[in-house]
């Protein structure tokens, strides 16, 4: 089988990379620009890396996370295990387990139309003055959002940044998007819905910014910058799907207790 492997590029990881690389060429596989199984070695940023750099290759490849990082939530295999993980890989002894990815379609003022895709989310700031802009769902009016940002996130997403704004964690097998709010203002003249919007993978929420200047988009804080001349974003879930090669069961429900309540036993 052809592999690649995605470093976080410390020397821990690095080191773990080597080993792994020397273990799946002595079994017979190959390390190649075109991969079957991409390694991931770190932690859930190394993971969003190598997502961004084969997302064009998404229905060819499944990816696999060795934690070495502080937060392995994608990561189910520890760094001691590299000769069990070799063995399953020769063996294919592996299920696809598929999740949802948010697209965004940002659209310029001159008619043109550029297309992300975000594993966690995509995030919209503006971090010089309050962004204001309007929200529309499946192209009817919704609110007039006036705050911090905004936070799109996928159900595997949702335990990540959307988590820490207060959103709700979503299970990876519902196909939908969650619409989080960064510190929104709400008075007697502003009013927003003020809790998180749960969109199903048929539904498209667009964002049209009230000024052109410029403001901060992210994806998977992989891909920050600054954009202006944006006349909307939409956003909504995406035709593609990121695969894991799943060699053993994890149920969600347990990651998310051992990520966040108490370490497994």
């Amino acid at each position: 089988m052809q592999f690649a492997i995605v470093s976080r590029g410390d020397a821990r990881s690095a080191e773990i990379a080597r080993e792994l690389t020397d273990k799946l060429t002595t079994a017979g596989h190959t390390e190649s620009i075109a991969p079957r199984i991409v390694v991931s070695v770190g932690g859930d940023g190394t993971m969003l890396q190598a997502f961004h750099e084969y997302s064009d290759r998404l229905e060819d490849v499944l990816l696999v996370g060795i934690h070495t990082g502080h937060l392995g939530f994608y990561a189910d295999w520890q760094p001691d295990e590299l000769d069990e993980l070799t063995d399953m890989i020769t063996s294919e002894a592996f299920e696809p387990v598929s999740y949802p990815l948010v697209e965004v379609l940002i659209d310029y003022e001159d008619g043109t139309t550029e297309r992300h895709l975000a594993m966690n989310e995509c995030t919209i700031k503006n971090y010089k003055r309050t962004l204001v802009c309007d929200l529309s769902i499946r192209d009817d009016y919704f609110e007039t959002f006036r705050g911090d940002g905004l936070c799109i996130s996928t159900p595997s997403g949702s335990t990540a940044y959307n988590k820490a704004l207060g959103g709700a964690i979503v299970h990876p097998s519902i196909e939908a998007i969650q619409v989080t709010e960064m510190a929104s203002i709400n008075n007697l003249v502003y009013r927003t819905i003020g809790s998180p919007l749960l969109l199903p993978k048929h539904h498209q929420v667009k964002i049209a910014p009230h000024t052109k200047t410029e403001f901060e988009l992210a994806f998977d804080h992989q891909e920050a910058g600054s954009w202006s001349n944006v006349r909307s974003l939409r956003c909504a879930v995406a035709k593609e799907k990121v695969t894991f090669a799943r060699f053993r069961p994890f149920p969600f429900w347990r990651r998310v207790r051992e990520s966040f309540i108490e370490e497994g036993k």
